[in-house]
């Protein structure tokens, strides 16, 4: 994620803000742009400074503090790049689901932030009925009769489905403990399932599957009876020698959209870094030669092993750093060949993502079950 400044003051201001502390100004993110723009009202819209030839409007969504990206006021909505993909979000008259669903927007907004990057194509269910991208953000629902009825999170044909319960940190900590994940968090939720959404529109639609099954392994095997043995026996042993997560081991689709949230991971946290100064050695000889800057852009390396070789020392730093202030390591994986090697055919594909613009009639369309249910919630219009 970069660094942005206030245009009024200079301040520097960061992603998510909706005011400059500095100088007050209301702040508004640019997507065409990549940037966060100070904005000043103009009659019936705003005018950012970042590009004053055109007047702006706030996303709808900014009336509920869930959103502060900027759509040009001739654009013919009212939601903006990320927000028009919503196509249920929870009764938001309820204070705890409208709570819970500004931390879903603010993981999302930072998911759409890689995706634009990356000029991934993300149609929504207006442009692609029946394939586009949409969110479905739903609450349990308790029965007449008592019962709860849970609603899990999924993807199912272009559709993605989060329970708001995992906006909730006690919540979110009790399913990490007991599905003994090390590593779970909204944005991971993100950009796990949009990888589903994406091996559908790049690898399967793009005419990738050889590819893939030479890396991941046949994805054709029983997708239920392989997540049930992986509930019922765990990971093989010595797992992380080829996988980055045990998750990851369950099925091959499981496996893709691992290693694709890894790759997001890895990229922003690198650009990040870079964002602040922080000064790492891309490879590791001795401890004294961790003074040398990231000196590369992650959005344009060359190669998996490039940003592999850069995020290695990157999170021994942030691990120590943990471990010095008595947490936990806030990096528990391990990056080995296979993994890299996985790792580089998604690089692969976003570099040539560009090259596959719609879905194309497949004689190898799948049925991926998602699990939970989806009752009537109100309807964000999107």
């Amino acid at each position: 994620m970069k660094l942005f400044e206030c245009q009024n003051c200079r301040n520097p201001v960061h992603f998510d803000n909706r005011f400059c502390v500095n100088c007050g100004y209301r702040l508004g993110y640019l997507p065409d742009k990549n940037t966060i723009s100070a904005v000043e009202p103009d009659e019936a819209a705003w005018t950012a400074l970042a590009d004053r030839g055109r007047p702006y409007l706030f996303c709808d969504n900014a009336q509920y503090d869930a959103c502060n990206w900027l759509i040009p006021a001739d654009a013919g909505r009212i939601t903006c790049e990320a927000c028009r993909h919503n196509r249920t979000v929870p009764d938001l008259s309820i204070e705890d689901n409208l709570n819970r669903w500004r931390k879903m927007e603010l993981a999302k907004h930072h998911l759409f932030y890689s995706l634009l990057r990356w000029r991934l194509p993300m149609p929504d269910r207006t442009e692609e009925p029946e394939s586009g991208l949409a969110f479905d953000f739903l609450a349990d629902v308790t029965t007449p009769s008592g019962d709860s009825e849970r609603v899990l999170t999924g993807h199912d044909n272009g559709i993605i489905t989060i329970n708001i319960a995992e906006a909730d940190d006690a919540e979110r900590e009790a399913r990490r403990t007991s599905m003994k994940e090390p590593y779970r968090t909204l944005l991971g939720h993100f950009r796990h399932e949009v990888g589903h959404y994406y091996w559908d529109r790049l690898v399967r639609d793009g005419n990738k599957l050889d590819g893939f099954r030479a890396v991941f392994g046949d994805e054709r095997a029983d997708y239920g009876e392989a997540l049930q043995r992986h509930y019922d026996n765990g990971p093989p042993a010595g797992w992380q020698d080829a996988f980055i997560s045990s998750y990851a081991t369950a099925h091959p689709w499981e496996d893709f959209a691992e290693t694709w949230a890894h790759y997001l991971h890895m990229v922003d946290a690198l650009e990040t870094a870079g964002a602040f100064g922080i000064k790492l050695r891309p490879k590791i000889r001795k401890a004294a030669e961790l003074a040398l800057e990231v000196d590369f852009k992650p959005y344009q390396a060359t190669s998996a092993e490039e940003l592999v070789e850069a995020f290695v020392p990157l999170t021994v730093a942030v691990n120590s750093i943990n471990r010095s202030m008595g947490q936990p390591d806030l990096y528990p994986f391990v990056l080995s060949l296979p993994v890299t090697q996985k790792l580089q055919f998604i690089h692969d594909l976003l570099v040539h993502s560009e090259d596959v613009t719609a879905p194309a009639p497949s004689d190898t369309k799948v049925d991926r079950p998602i699990e939970g249910r989806t009752p009537k919630m109100e309807t964000q219009a999107g």
